[in-house]
């Protein structure tokens, strides 16, 4: 995993932002993505925690039923 494939990543969530459920949804993948390859030991870890967080200044509804 790269930062540009989270880059990538968060652009396809904020074009989702609209939908509520998708866009979390999304987001829940990518954050689940990331712990994975930061647990497998990426040597980038701290940029791509750094990069999936950019989600959180997306405007959108976080609910779970």
């Amino acid at each position: 995993m790269t930062p540009q494939d989270i880059r990538d990543r968060v652009a396809r969530i904020e074009a989702n932002r609209d939908d509520d459920e998708t866009a979390h949804s999304m987001e829940d993948d990518l954050y689940t993505d990331v712990l994975k390859a930061i647990a497998g030991g990426a040597p980038n870890a701290t940029e791509l925690a750094r990069e999936a967080l950019r989600t959180v200044d997306i405007d959108f509804a976080r609910w779970c039923a």
